[in-house]
């Protein structure tokens, strides 16, 4: 899959947009700089897979036409606007969850922690650092729509790709919402907890993971209603499949791969399917055992490994991966339709391979 090419387009213009940012800033005040430099560390990282399902819609509604230089320049543009997205999210996520590391670096709100330990600045660090990651990740939103804007101008497309985008906002902060609530507000029936999990992972990550980057780059290519149907067919289940397979990793993961310790979504509470297959499913003395973990910040190694135990011995981590292996299945069969919407055969094999990526990672 030819994809190097467009990372790197994606990740010059999404430089290039942050450092016209910081010089704005830095007009206002130059120590202002330092939100956006915040942006710069963490947009520099990244597989860049939202900008890669983009263009792969682009190319599935666009087919053999020429691509104009204003249309080449609008899908990257979109790509960046995915990424300042992502980055707003993953900024205002990791202050939520109390995370302290995103892909192998300091989360965001703890890298204003230790700048204002380093300057020495009078009052808090920790509140500190929690308030600029607010505005950072605040700042990121907004770009994200002027970026957005620009893609749109640049395509010369109707309003259908504004208010995917619109959609996709409000549902992913809805989604976040209700993963806050899910912590506090404790499902006990083990339906429930799987139905609210499965609910916070679609709305949280999935759609905008895989659903929504596909059909916004298929709407900018002017793709038809059809094509966008089928689109989100294919994009929702492998969405969720490749969500699952981060649920797997938070807890099984190699931090040298994920970037973040071993056992994370256990410290943080996180109800995720996993943990409610584990909590239905495992012996009653087991249950309680994994119960008492959740949301234990000092969760020590050990015990990390304990509930590995767990999670496998009773067959939850096994019915996950059984889920992500059907969900892969139902969107592999729904790209069946992709060839009568006129959808090459080039376009098709990179998406199979994109699709294999998701579903396989590790980190």
């Amino acid at each position: 899959m030819p994809t190097y090419g467009h990372v790197e387009n994606v990740n010059q213009r999404c430089r290039e947009f942050l450092e016209d940012k910081r010089r704005h800033v830095e007009q206002i005040d130059p120590n202002s700089a330092a939100v956006v430099d915040s942006l710069l560390a963490l947009t520099a990282g990244g597989k860049k897979l939202r900008p890669l399902l983009a263009w792969l819609g682009y190319r599935a509604a666009a087919g053999d036409q020429e691509t104009s230089t204003g249309q080449q320049q609008a899908i990257i543009e979109l790509g960046t606007a995915l990424e300042l997205f992502q980055a707003a999210a993953l900024v205002h996520d990791d202050v939520i969850d109390r995370s302290d590391t995103r892909r192998g670096q300091p989360s965001t709100h703890r890298w204003f922690t230790q700048r204002h330990r380093d300057a020495s600045f009078a009052g808090s660090a920790e509140h500190f650092g929690i308030s600029g990651a607010i505005l950072a990740g605040d700042l990121a939103l907004a770009w994200a729509n002027e970026a957005f804007t620009r893609a749109e101008t640049l395509a010369e497309t109707s309003g259908t790709a504004r208010g995917i985008f619109e959609r996709m906002h409000t549902e992913v902060i809805t989604g976040q919402y209700l993963d806050v609530l899910a912590e506090v507000d404790i499902a006990t029936d083990p339906q429930t907890m799987r139905s609210r999990a499965r609910n916070v992972l679609i709305y949280k990550a999935a759609k905008y993971s895989v659903e929504y980057p596909l059909i916004l780059g298929a709407a900018l290519g002017g793709g038809s209603e059809d094509l966008l149907a089928a689109l989100s067919e294919i994009g929702l289940p492998l969405g969720e499949a490749f969500q699952l397979q981060d649920d797997l990793l938070g807890v099984f993961g190699d931090p040298e791969l994920t970037g973040k310790p071993v056992g994370d979504d256990l410290r943080e509470g996180k109800r995720t399917e996993l943990v409610a297959y584990g909590l239905a499913h495992a012996p009653a003395a087991e249950a309680d055992e994994l119960e008492q973990m959740l949301g234990t910040a000092e969760l020590t190694q050990q015990e990390v490994f304990r509930a590995q135990e767990i999670l496998r011995s009773c067959g939850a981590a096994q019915q996950v991966e059984a889920e992500i292996s059907a969900l892969a299945e139902t969107s592999r069969d729904a790209r069946g339709r992709l060839p009568e919407l006129g959808v090459s055969a080039a376009v098709l094999d990179d998406l199979d391979d994109l699709a294999q990526r998701l579903v396989s990672r590790t980190s």
